[in-house]
């Protein structure tokens, strides 16, 4: 059987398709995607905390391109990324009455060679960044709340992909670095002019990126093709343990490919109880599983009808709220509870393919987010 991959984050030059361009805040407040009036693309605000959802379309005097990004802020306005020849511009979009206003915030110039993306929205909502990737190096540029436009906060050698934020201040950006062939994770201080450390390395040899991290818990989810050399799976860590990365075999699913998108907040103490949401593709289509380091299953639950396919939150209570959107629902949110974790939950070590047994990612075990924390 043909053992699943692990989709990661590309630093190549095109966008991605912009049906799954969607962005929540990180309080679960707004989010905002680009969506399709039948042949046209147009931002859209979708407003999650009220007793229903809605959307609010936020069309601009012409058709969007279809690689223009959106990303939703945290006071309900909606950044907006747009590409002209090699000026990359950036505005708020907001409602007023029957139109939109559009706030221009400024923009970034950069060479032919330069891939620049948003990263996922930052705590807090008020503040958005974005990566500028040329061959040798990558730029973190502020590019909505700073003092005046656009401003370049860190320079980090190297190709870097990914995006995670890891506490609530959004000062830890963790980012998935490719230098002299190899990828590791490294942590950019954006309080410390952009200061670089290592996160994550779990052998010398091995491409090791962070997926998603929970900063309540700790809990850390990863891809490493540390544990079967040239072939990539998913394993969990802790920020500031001692023990090494673990791949469980439950998240090994024949013939299909397992992306993890949220994670369970609210578990301070108890990091292995946090639930996981894995977007599943598959044989037979995509479907939502959820599984938790304690247990020794992933738990496989149909996904709505029109899924956002790869997006949703946790509550801290449990519930899994996936978006969706169809003619009937062009705004809709499903909450999916999964059942009770298993009464006597073990991940026993694995036989056939055990785990590295002395390489620990490194400093996840150092903390480098205590030393922060005491500035």
């Amino acid at each position: 059987m043909t053992a699943c991959a692990i989709e990661s984050p590309s630093t190549g030059a095109e966008h991605e398709a912009p049906t799954t361009r969607y962005a929540i805040t990180a309080d679960g407040a707004y989010a905002a995607r680009l969506a399709l009036d039948g042949e046209s693309w147009f931002p859209e605000r979708w407003t999650l905390d009220g007793p229903e959802p809605y959307a609010v379309p936020l069309p601009g005097g012409q058709p969007e391109e279809p690689g223009t990004e959106v990303q939703p802020m945290g006071d309900g306005r909606v950044l907006i990324h747009r590409l002209v020849e090699r000026r990359h511009s950036f505005s708020l979009l907001y409602p007023t009455g029957p139109g939109t206003g559009e706030l221009a915030v400024g923009a970034v110039e950069c060479g032919s060679d330069t891939y620049v993306t948003l990263l996922p929205p930052a705590p807090g909502g008020e503040r958005a960044y974005a990566l500028a990737v040329c061959e040798t190096s990558t730029a973190v540029w502020l590019v909505a709340g700073g003092a005046a436009g656009p401003e370049r906060v860190a320079q980090v050698p190297g190709r870097c992909s990914g995006g995670v934020w890891l506490e609530p201040a959004g000062r830890m950006l963790a980012l998935d670095r490719e230098l002299d062939g190899r990828t590791k994770t490294v942590v950019v201080d954006l309080a410390r002019d952009g200061a670089v450390s290592p996160l994550l390395e779990i052998t010398p040899d091995s491409d090791d990126r962070l997926l998603l991290a929970d900063p309540d818990s700790g809990l850390v989810m990863v891809s490493s093709d540390a544990a079967s050399p040239g072939q990539e799976r998913l394993g969990w860590g802790v920020l500031g343990s001692t023990l090494p990365v673990r791949f469980p075999g439950a998240l090994r699913l024949p013939d299909c490919t397992v992306t993890p998108f949220a994670i369970q907040p609210g578990q301070v103490l108890t990091p292995e109880n946090c639930a996981v949401a894995l977007r599943v593709d598959g044989p037979l289509g995509t479907w939502v599983g959820t599984w938790r380091p304690t247990e020794r299953r992933v738990r496989h639950l149909p996904a709505p009808e029109g899924w956002l396919a790869g997006t949703g939150l946790w509550t801290p209570t449990g519930v899994l709220r996936l978006p969706y959107a169809t003619a009937q629902t062009p705004c809709g949110v499903a909450a999916l509870t999964p059942p009770a974790p298993d009464p006597t939950p073990t991940e026993p070590p694995e036989t056939a393919e055990p785990e590295p047994p002395a390489p620990r990612p490194v400093p996840l075990r150092e903390a480098p987010l205590a030393k922060a924390a005491a500035e």
